[in-house]
C-alpha cells in the first residue's frame, strides 16, 4: 500500500532528502543491577568517609546498651518511615539537582572541621553527627531532587536526632535538674510505702534494721538518656499511629513527663531492692532494672496514643460515625 500525500515516516524530516531518517536521541537507561551496584558503591563510600562517627556510635551502643542501645534501632525505624512513603517516592522519575553538591561539600567540610577545627568543635560527636546528616541531605538532593528530598527530610532528621549518643557537654545542661526530680520523687514514694529513708541532695539513704544503704541518683539515673529514648519512641509511634499533627505533637510532648515518671519509679524500685541486697542498686542489675521499665513505658505510650486517637470523633469520617440511639442497625 502506497503512502498518501502528506504522510511522513515517523523518523523523517521534510527538510531532509527523502529516505534520510533523523538519528535517534542517545538515551542512557540504567538497569536494576546497575542501580543496585551504584547504590552499594555509594553506601560503601559514605560509610568509609564517616567511619569514625559510625564506629564510635556503634561501640558506645554496645558498651552502654541501657543508655544508648536504642541508637542501633533508629536507622531501621528511619528506613521504615521512608518505606511508608514508597508510593510517593516512586511516583515520578528521579531528577538530580546540582544544588545538592555544595550541601554535600558543606557537610564534609564540617566533618573535617571536627578533626582540624577550633578546640570547642574538635572531636565533638554530635557535631560529627550533624555533619553526617547535612551530607546525607545533600546526597539526596543531588541524586533524587527536591521532591524526594522533601519526603526523606523527616526520616533523615529522625535518624540524626535520635540515632546518636548525646555528648556529656549537652547532658550536663539538664542532668542536675532531672537528678533532683528523680531523687525527690523516689524519696516520696519510698516514704509513703513505709521505707525508712532519708534524702541528702541526690543521695538516698535506705535504712535496713538500722544499717544505712546509700542509693546515689547518679548521672546514669538522671533520666536524660531515658528521655532521649522515650522521645525517639514517642516520635516513632506518633508518626506511624496518629493521623493529625496536634495528636502527634501531644504524644511527643508526653514523652517528657513519662520519662521523668518512669525514671522516678526506676529509682524507687532500686530503693526497694536495696532492702534485700545493697548490690541490687548497682552494677549490671542496675542497668537491667532500667531496661525492664521500658516495657510499662511502652504500654503507657500506647495508652496515651489510644486516648488521643479517640478523644474526638471526626464526623466527616464515615468509618468513625456511630448509629444514633434507636436507629437502624446494619444487618
Amino acid at each position: 500500500m502506497s503512502a498518501t500525500q502528506g504522510d511522513q515516516h515517523p523518523d523523517s524530516d521534510p527538510r531532509l532528502p527523502r529516505g534520510v531518517a533523523i538519528p535517534a536521541p542517545s538515551v542512557v537507561a540504567l538497569s536494576t543491577p546497575q542501580l543496585a551496584v551504584g547504590g552499594l558503591v555509594l553506601l560503601v563510600a559514605f560509610v568509609a568517609v564517616f567511619w569514625v562517627f559510625f564506629s564510635t556510635q556503634f561501640r558506645w551502643a554496645i558498651e552502654e546498651p541501657a543508655d544508648w542501645g536504642h541508637t542501633l534501632l533508629v536507622p531501621g525505624i528511619a528506613a521504615y518511615f521512608a518505606y511508608m512513603r514508597r508510593e510517593d517516592l516512586l511516583a515520578a522519575p528521579l531528577k538530580a539537582n546540582w544544588m545538592g553538591a555544595p550541601v554535600v561539600l558543606l557537610g564534609v567540610a564540617a566533618y573535617v572541621a571536627t578533626t582540624f577545627g577550633p578546640g570547642w568543635f574538635v572531636l565533638h560527636h554530635n557535631a560529627r553527627g550533624v555533619s553526617v546528616g547535612i551530607t546525607l541531605l545533600g546526597l539526596a538532593l543531588l541524586i533524587a531532587g527536591t521532591r524526594v528530598t522533601r519526603i526523606l527530610l523527616f526520616p533523615i532528621g529522625y535518624w540524626i536526632v535520635f540515632g546518636q549518643s548525646v555528648s556529656e557537654r549537652l547532658l550536663q545542661l539538664v542532668t542536675e535538674r532531672l537528678q533532683d526530680w528523680s531523687a525527690v520523687g523516689a524519696h516520696a514514694l519510698l516514704a509513703i510505702t513505709g521505707v525508712d529513708v532519708e534524702r541528702s541532695g541526690n543521695v538516698l539513704t535506705v535504712f535496713v534494721n538500722g544499717v544505712p544503704n546509700q542509693l546515689n541518683v547518679a548521672e546514669a539515673c538522671s533520666g536524660m538518656r531515658m528521655l532521649v529514648a522515650f522521645l525517639a519512641l514517642g516520635v516513632a509511634i506518633a508518626y506511624t499511629g496518629l493521623p493529625k499533627l496536634w495528636q502527634r505533637a501531644a504524644l511527643v510532648a508526653a514523652g517528657v513527663p513519662v520519662a521523668i515518671g518512669v525514671n522516678v519509679l526506676r529509682v524507687y524500685t532500686l530503693g526497694i531492692l536495696s532492702l534485700f541486697d545493697a548490690n541490687f542498686a548497682a552494677g549490671d542489675f542496675h542497668s537491667f532494672v532500667g531496661l525492664v521499665w521500658l516495657v510499662p513505658a511502652l504500654l503507657l505510650y500506647l495508652g496515651i496514643m489510644w486516648f488521643l486517637r479517640n478523644l474526638f470523633v471526626d464526623e466527616s469520617d464515615p468509618a468513625q460515625k456511630r448509629p444514633a440511639a434507636g436507629g437502624p442497625r446494619a444487618a
